[in-house]
């Protein structure tokens, strides 16, 4: 309440007579990218999410504020920031984009044919060796509906965004959101058998310290990624002295098939590479579940026949057990491992 009256009469007039009258495409596009701009922060974050271009983003936003007579943003060379009036504004915006997205999701569900498109957002690895490879089977079932893809590991606002799904990398509460576990997030180390053969093989996690590592780093913050055991009823972290690292998961795996060292790895990643036998798992018996891989869908979209669709397929995706949790498991069966390994999903 305090925002609202913080604006002035003649602007709650303008914005009103602007939402309430009849409203053009032009005028509607502009709030659209207005709302988007001021919830991502960035024209360009909002272009993405919509679609087109920055500078299409900006015109709009200059269109809305010469129709208003009203300054939205404070605008720097890096950043978008709101104005006070600007503030007061989005919370209308958002309200108005909200009851819109109501109506299109009334009209979606009474419909009972997946058809349209489907927006999913998920990290790289996962879209690229779990979800991208499926898509053409998912594409044969139901011919009328499109999928949107997008990857990244930055966390999206899924409801500012209108993304349908996301699949995401450990729990994350939103009372706004519905979410489903689909699978474990399991992290093992890997080698080339041409490294272990030159090298040895370590048994325990202290004899990295005599071997060649090759490490993470995560982009969003620049650390390197700690190394989980899990050594008795313990999870241990250490941080080994990699001689080389990557932020991109799969530089990782192709830096070990190339026989660089031993490297931490999500098991669905390396998993193709022990099938073809260019790497090995080792130090099994002390492999982590770190998190849990989950689907995550706003409530609005809960009868949405495309999700539903999508929903379902992903079940079909990760199974469980997983085809790369059994691969590891069939992996230490090969080797007669006897550790506690032989109790754990792989």
């Amino acid at each position: 309440m305090a925002g609202l009256l913080a604006l002035d009469n003649q602007a709650c007039f303008r914005f009103n007579h602007a939402a309430m009258e009849q409203i053009g495409l032009d005028r509607l596009t502009g709030i659209i990218a207005f709302a988007r701009s001021a919830s991502l922060g960035s024209y360009t974050a909002a272009a993405r999410s919509l679609g087109i271009s920055p500078s299409a983003v900006s015109k709009s936003v200059q269109r809305l504020e010469e129709r208003l007579g009203l300054s939205l943003f404070t605008r720097t060379t890096r950043s978008l920031t709101l104005t006070p009036e600007g503030r007061d504004l989005h919370e209308r915006a958002l309200r108005l984009l909200r009851e819109a997205e109501e109506i299109e999701q009334a009209a979606v569900a009474a419909r009972s044919e997946p058809a349209g498109t489907v927006k999913v957002t998920a990290p790289v690895p996962i879209g690229m060796h779990l979800l991208a490879p499926a898509l053409p089977r998912f594409r044969e079932r139901y011919p009328r509906l499109s999928v949107d893809l997008r990857l990244g590991d930055r966390f999206a606002d899924i409801i500012e965004e209108g993304i349908d799904i996301a699949i995401r990398v450990g729990e994350l509460a939103d009372s706004r959101l519905v979410s489903r576990r689909l699978a474990p997030h399991w992290l093992c180390a890997f080698a080339s058998p041409a490294y272990l053969e030159r090298r040895g093989t370590p048994r325990h996690p202290d004899d990295l310290v005599h071997h060649d590592c090759v490490n993470f780093r995560f982009q969003s913050t620049g650390q390197a990624l700690r190394w989980p055991f899990r050594i008795g009823e313990r999870t241990v972290e250490l941080t080994p002295n990699a001689g080389i690292v990557t932020d991109f998961s799969d530089a990782v795996a192709a830096v070990l098939v190339a026989g660089g060292g031993i490297g931490i790895s999500p098991v669905y990643i390396a998993a193709p590479y022990v099938e073809r036998g260019v790497l090995v798992p080792v130090l099994q018996k002390f492999a982590v579940e770190r998190s849990v891989v989950m689907a995550l869908w706003p409530e609005s979209r809960r009868g949405n026949p495309n999700v539903k669709a999508f929903l379902a397929f992903l079940d079909e995706v990760f199974p469980s057990p997983t085809p790369w949790d059994r691969l590891l498991f069939a992996s230490a069966a090969d080797k007669q491992d006897t550790s506690p390994m032989g109790a754990r999903p792989f």
